[in-house]
């Protein structure tokens, strides 16, 4: 590393504590317009963007990932990070190399640690472990009547790789590129593999614009999200608010699902630049502007984590949680925070 290793585990906790907190924020209203959340941020006094956990939620005894509920997810509950798929796989992504082959993992050591480990999935993820149970090759999971390989699973996926390759982003787009070939194509990998480069770009240019620039360099420059990033970028330093964003990428993008890769991507650069640096700002707007809004706000706490550190991270969105995040897979029903962040450190050491 080209950092200190003080400087990565500031960084680090950062990175990983704004994704928890940005997925936690944006949880209880995935799937909800842009109105929506607007209105019921009104209704409940917490600012729009909201400036903290939502107070409470409409349908608080519904089950979320198995063993949480709504109600698990508002402030007056938060004693833990809840159940997430965009938490769990970044416990997954350690899992991974830890008990494949370190940073050196295959596609095969990505497929037997999802029969292993994975409860409950959608789209793209529930499409290729039915087909990994199902006996299809690793190699070809992913596009065995899979209609999903381009929408947003595989980037939520990739946050680990970046924690583990810190100042590396070759490397991290690399182990993100063989992660998200089990379930995606196209523009649903490069998605993955650049989130994961700008990741690990970001702790050595303490600086999300740089960052963000820095991870167009590991995707196919004529691909459709490098073409989608490079438009964000150029208007980023326009967008007025999150309204203003969403209504930036409805018009560019009509049509497209509200989950793909590229839409979403566009709205984290918007809330990113939204956001500066304050990381619970850039994952609030990231919230507000609706969209798959807990993935693009776990990936904006994430990188704006590795980014600014510690000091950017007001204590209100993290205190909450103690030590312990929560998880929904086969094994451990619960995880040490200081526990993943020392284990990620030693990915990180390692060859």
């Amino acid at each position: 590393m080209n950092i200190s290793i003080e400087h990565y585990r500031d960084s680090l906790r950062a990175a990983m504590l704004g994704r928890f907190a940005g997925c936690t924020l944006g949880a209880p209203v995935e799937g909800w317009t842009r109105d929506r959340i607007q209105q019921y941020a009104e209704e409940c006094g917490t600012g729009y963007p909201p400036e903290d956990y939502w107070p409470s939620i409409p349908n608080p005894d519904d089950k979320r990932y198995i063993y949480n509920t709504f109600a698990d997810y508002t402030r007056p509950h938060l004693n833990s990070v809840p159940c997430d798929d965009d938490v769990g796989f970044t416990i997954l992504a350690l899992l991974i190399a830890e008990e494949g082959h370190g940073k050196n993992f295959t596609l095969e050591d990505v497929a037997e640690a999802w029969k292993k480990y994975i409860t409950e999935s959608y789209t793209a993820e529930y499409v290729a472990l039915c087909n990994l149970k199902n006996g299809v090759a690793p190699e070809k999971a992913a596009e065995t009547d899979n209609p999903y390989q381009e929408l947003i699973g595989a980037d939520i996926r990739c946050d680990g790789y970046g924690y583990m390759c810190p100042g590396d982003p070759k490397r991290a787009s690399e182990l993100a590129r063989t992660d998200a070939m089990i379930s995606h194509r196209g523009n649903g990998v490069y998605g993955a593999m650049y989130f994961a480069a700008v990741i690990a770009a970001a702790f050595e240019t303490g600086d999300t614009r740089k960052a963000l620039e820095k991870g167009l360099e590991f995707i196919p420059s004529d691909c459709e999200l490098a073409a989608a990033l490079r438009w964000a970028l150029d208007i980023a330093h326009t967008v007025t608010g999150p309204k203003h964003a969403h209504d930036l990428v409805t018009e560019r993008f009509p049509g497209m699902h509200t989950v793909h890769t590229i839409n979403n991507a566009c709205l984290t650069v918007f809330a990113l630049a939204l956001g500066g640096e304050d990381i619970g700002k850039c994952f609030s707007n990231a919230v507000a502007m609706a969209y798959d809004c807990d993935c693009t706000a776990a990936t904006a706490g994430s990188i704006a984590g590795a980014c600014y550190g510690m000091k950017a991270l007001d204590k209100k969105w993290y205190e909450c949680f103690g030590d312990r995040v929560c998880s929904f897979y086969n094994g451990p029903r619960e995880y040490s925070i200081s526990d993943l962040l020392a284990r990620y450190e030693k990915m990180a050491l390692s060859d």
